[in-house]
Formats: C-alpha cells, sequence, structure tokens
C-alpha cells in the first residue's frame, strides 16, 4: 500500500511539473521517500523513485527532513559557455541525520549574466549531514568563512559571506579574518561580484553557491505561500519569502536596518560614505522592526524556521542551534 501511494504523489509531480519529456517547470510537492537508514535499517524498503526537478517551483512545507528523501535530477544549461549539465542530489535517512549527496549543479538554467563567471561551473561531489531534530541552542553560533550555511533542495549550497572586505587586495577575495571590518555584501546593490541572476557564482574550484534568495525553487510572486526550500547547517529548515497570515499573503521582513548617518575610520580603514548596504557593517538588528529574529528566523505554530527576505541577512544572520560538522569548509 505504501508503495502506491508513494508511486501515486510522484506521478503527480511529474504530470504537475511537465517533466515527463521536456523538462519545463512546475510546481512540485517533494514527496516523501522511502528510503532506509543508513545507521540502523529496520526492515523491507522501497527504492527511492528518481525526479526530475528542472526548474521545479516546490510546494511541500514539512520542517522534518526526512520527507524529502528520494534521488532528484534536471538537466540544465551554463547559458554563457553554451553546456549543458546535470544536476544530481540524494536524499537518504539514518537514525539522526538527513544525508545529502549531490554534484552541486542546480535544477536552473545558469551563469546568464552579461558578464561570464570567472571560475568554469564544475560538477562536485558534496555530503551534508542534516540533524533530523534540531535543537535551539542557548545561544547563537556567529556565521563564519569556514562554515556554509545552508543546503538547498536542489543540491546547491548557500555560502552568504564574502572573503573581501574594503582595503583588503581587491576587495573580492583574500579576507579571511572575521574581524576585519568593512566585509563587501555580495548581495549589495553596490556589489560587483559577478553574480548570476539566481544571485550565485562559482568559487575557484568551480562550486556553483548562492549568497541570497536563489531566485529558484519558491513562487517569488505573492502567489502562494512559501515552502521549505532548504535546510540550515544546524537542521532548521528554510523557507522561502511568503507567509500566510489572517488570510493574506504577505512577503516576511527582516529585522536589520541600516544604521544612520556615516561610516567611521575602524582599525584604520576608511571608506568613507553613507551606511548604503555595500558593507555587512552597514547594517545592525533593530529587534521587532521586522517579522524576525537575530538570524533571520521565527517560530510558527512552534516550529522554527529561517526565512528568505528582500533585505540583509537575506537568509541567515546566524545559527540558532548547532551547525553540524559536515558543513565545515
Amino acid at each position: 500500500m505504501m508503495r502506491s501511494v508513494h508511486m501515486v504523489l510522484v506521478l503527480a509531480l511529474l504530470l504537475g511539473s511537465g517533466c515527463g519529456s521536456d523538462g519545463d517547470s512546475g510546481d512540485a510537492e517533494v514527496p516523501t521517500g522511502d528510503t532506509p537508514s543508513q545507521d540502523a535499517p529496520t526492515g523491507p524498503t522501497t527504492e527511492p523513485t528518481t525526479i526530475d526537478i528542472t526548474d521545479a517551483l516546490l510546494s511541500a512545507v514539512s520542517g522534518d527532513c526526512s520527507d524529502y528523501a528520494n534521488a532528484y535530477v534536471s538537466t540544465v544549461r551554463d547559458i554563457n559557455r553554451n553546456m549543458g549539465f546535470t544536476g544530481d542530489l540524494m536524499i537518504t535517512v539514518t537514525d539522526d541525520h538527513c544525508v545529502f549527496s549531490a554534484n552541486a549543479i542546480p535544477n536552473h538554467d545558469f551563469n546568464d549574466s552579461a558578464r561570464s563567471f570567472v571560475n568554469d561551473t564544475k560538477a562536485q561531489s558534496v555530503t551534508y549531514r542534516v540533524p533530523r531534530a534540531p535543537v535551539m541552542a542557548s545561544s547563537t553560533t556567529a556565521l563564519s568563512l569556514r562554515t556554509d550555511n545552508a543546503i538547498f533542495l536542489n543540491g546547491v549550497k548557500l555560502d552568504l559571506l564574502a572573503a573581501g572586505c574594503f582595503g583588503v587586495g581587491d576587495g573580492k577575495i583574500g579576507c579571511f579574518q572575521m574581524g576585519s571590518p568593512f566585509r563587501y555584501d555580495p548581495m549589495a546593490v553596490t556589489a560587483d561580484f559577478g553574480t548570476d541572476s539566481h544571485n550565485a557564482h562559482t568559487q575557484p574550484d568551480g562550486t556553483y553557491h548562492y549568497h541570497g534568495n536563489p531566485n529558484a525553487l519558491f513562487a517569488d510572486d505573492g502567489s502562494v505561500a512559501s515552502p521549505v526550500i532548504g535546510f540550515a547547517a544546524d537542521g532548521f529548515p528554510v523557507m522561502g519569502s511568503y507567509i500566510l497570515e489572517g488570510g493574506s499573503l504577505r512577503r516576511i521582513t527582516s529585522s536589520y536596518q541600516l544604521k544612520s548617518g556615516t561610516r567611521a575610520t575602524t582599525g584604520g580603514v576608511d571608506p568613507g560614505g553613507a551606511f548604503d548596504g555595500t558593507f555587512v557593517d552597514d547594517w545592525e538588528f533593530v529587534a521587532g522592526s521586522g517579522d524576525l529574529d537575530e538570524c533571520n528566523g521565527m517560530s510558527v505554530d512552534g516550529a522554527y524556521a529561517y526565512y528568505v527576505t528582500d533585505s540583509y541577512p537575506w537568509v541567515l544572520g546566524c545559527f540558532r542551534g548547532v551547525p553540524d560538522g559536515s558543513f565545515d569548509k
């Protein structure tokens, strides 16, 4: 019976997303898989179904990562290089974790800006372990350059921080000390980090990664409440930008605000100018000024999640739980 129900869900997904032949996009609820535990198999299970998620818009809202266990593929293109790629993601389940194994190729076309990526995109072999039962820690954990922030349900990681600071090299790379002042925000309107229309680019080894809203995976037009689009390193889910409140849809808002006035010399470094969002330092958390906490998350019906926002910190401002070591770089 479980096998029959599972196949009906998969068939509905494929028909709804138009993935059966030409890979067109659609609204897809990523279904629950029947993948066996890697730690302690408990009995007969069915093989995971391979689901084409090319350009799919998700709809599932479960905060349990095990509900997304399955195999996923996509067929996409590097636009500027005119090359085809296949995205691969496998999500399996153990007693304590969901294991994301991916090649870091997205489920949408990429490298579509006027200027091509500095580093060519290359398929990778990455594995992340997402805690199945995340727990709020007694204190938050700051973001750092040493830890990836999240893995999305298309197998691409979120890596919010740039290794570029004013006055360090060309400002794009080389600033690896987290205490360095005036770290550039790659999502700022003044930024020039060579990202594509999905706020992503590649690292020197060719790893494609997002710096903010992926402009994929969820409908960003306010037509429906947003689904889960991924999981942070501490296990809490990442949601899109829209919530249903009082029968109406609205975009969730960050509680970070631009500082007032102009920048002062810090650590002997002085970029000058007003606080306009060019640097991470330009922002400050103002409790109650938006919907979300300092980590860019909130609890709804007792379930905590992070949200994609259209201003800093974009997805995560910190971790409310303890990041799993598999996200260490």
